[in-house]
């Protein structure tokens, strides 16, 4: 739950006492508690943790950086707190959730260090330690972020409380961008045969050559045509089954340590597969892919396909049940297309912008050519922008009222909360 700018990520070692000839070593108090403790390499490694996440320059942005401490300092006791009420309640989350996410954490320092290279070097330690380390303390946020919703879950706003919040903020609410609800049927540019067989003799040719003597890094950057990976030699790193297309994924996972995997097609093409280390639930893995050409007349019978099928469609009855048959797209398919309210600038498809303004409710689009395939699409409903405006903007605002209510109510809960206990912040 998200209150009042609270960090996203509360997260912290677990203490580090040991104990020799019955004295406590202890490696410098940042605060305590009632009988709980928190260390200041806590909380200097979940600033360190967060500079990186946030991508805070402490050379460049020290106040930034002074202002983050004082806030995770104040978010670690709170959580001490909540932790402590949350118990009286029996609050429990399972394993597995935590498992999930502390990859999701992990994962997420990664992407925003650059590698994982750099994520341990920034932080001074294994990412294998850091898992060890931090599930305790994974688990004590899970925990209090499920204590937080069962305490705002009841938190509702009347009529009267969303005019009055409106008439206090108005004046500060940004302006609300043009949202529709859209659904789309998207079908595939598929390769003819022809373009089929000569990827995969390219493809069986390269594994000979490699199989032969010839690096798999070296051919990897001169053929591969995943742009992602191929200037690294087809490394994809550390990788979990879950993040590949089903046919990569069973191969790669079955492979031998070091093993070159047959010809391998998945929608992208051909794939020679080299699994390198296996570690747990993740492989090191590498791949060089060769993606067969699209020729004129695939391009032809592709839009062909598209046109048929919009012409099939007169209702949105139509149009769902045609996308749960026919859509290329998994995510969307088990609710016939249904994208839900979008906004079209910022929709990761561009060309939705480009044409939305020429699209027709409650009508079935033309074949609009993106890089994913040929895309119908149908607008259910427009939600106009513009200046918050009560009539227009009603559930917008309900929404942003009801978050604004429980921040301030979570703001005086945790004030009057932290009187119950003994709270010393060391200097």
């Amino acid at each position: 739950m998200r209150i009042k700018n609270q960090l996203i990520y509360i997260m912290f070692l677990t203490a580090l006492l040991s104990a020799q000839d019955n004295q406590m070593v202890i490696d410098g108090l940042a605060a305590i508690v009632d009988n709980n403790i928190i260390l200041k390499s806590d909380v200097a490694q979940l600033v360190q943790m967060t500079a990186i996440q946030q991508r805070i320059n402490p050379e460049l942005e020290p106040e930034r950086l002074v202002k983050l401490q004082k806030d995770i300092l104040q978010s670690m006791v709170d959580q001490k707190i909540i932790l402590e009420m949350a118990k009286l309640d029996s609050i429990e989350v399972k394993e597995k959730e935590v498992d999930q996410a502390l990859d999701q954490q992990i994962e997420y320092m990664i992407s925003q260090a650059g590698s994982e290279e750099l994520a341990e070097e920034m932080l001074g330690q294994s990412l294998k330690s850091l898992r060890r380390e931090y599930k305790p303390d994974m688990q004590d946020r899970m925990i209090t972020e499920r204590y937080q919703q069962q305490l705002l879950m009841s938190i509702t706003v009347s009529r009267q409380e969303v005019v009055s919040f409106y008439n206090t903020y108005k004046d500060s609410i940004p302006f609300f961008p043009t949202q529709v609800h859209l659904w789309h049927l998207l079908t595939e540019v598929e390769a003819g045969e022809e373009s089929l067989q000569k990827a995969k003799l390219l493809i069986s040719d390269l594994r000979e050559r490699i199989i032969n003597g010839e690096s798999f890094e070296t051919l990897a950057r001169d053929y591969s045509q995943d742009p992602g990976s191929a200037a690294n030699g087809g490394s994809l790193g550390l990788i979990r089954r879950e993040s590949l297309v089903p046919e990569f994924g069973s191969v790669a996972f079955t492979l031998s340590e070091g093993e070159i995997s047959q010809p391998v097609k998945t929608q992208f093409g051909y794939h020679l597969i080299q699994t390198m280390k296996k570690q747990g639930e993740k492989i090191y893995v590498r791949h060089i892919l060769i993606t067969p050409e699209i020729s004129e007349s695939d391009e032809s019978r592709a839009y062909q396909f598209a046109s048929n099928l919009k012409d099939s469609i007169s209702t949105i009855d139509d149009f769902s049940r045609l996308s749960k048959i026919y859509t290329k797209d998994d995510e969307t398919r088990g609710k016939g297309g249904d994208l839900g309210w979008v906004n079209p600038q910022k929709f990761p498809i561009p060309e939705v912008a480009q044409i939305i303004n020429y699209l027709e409710m409650n009508e079935c689009s033309r074949p609009v050519k993106t890089n994913f395939g040929y895309h119908l699409f149908w607008i259910e409903n427009i939600k106009m922008g513009g200046k918050p405006d009560l009539s227009r903007h009603w559930t917008d605002l309900e929404m942003m009222a009801i978050e604004h209510k429980k921040a301030d109510w979570y703001s005086e809960w945790i004030v009057k909360a932290r009187q119950n206990f003994f709270i010393q912040i060391m200097d």
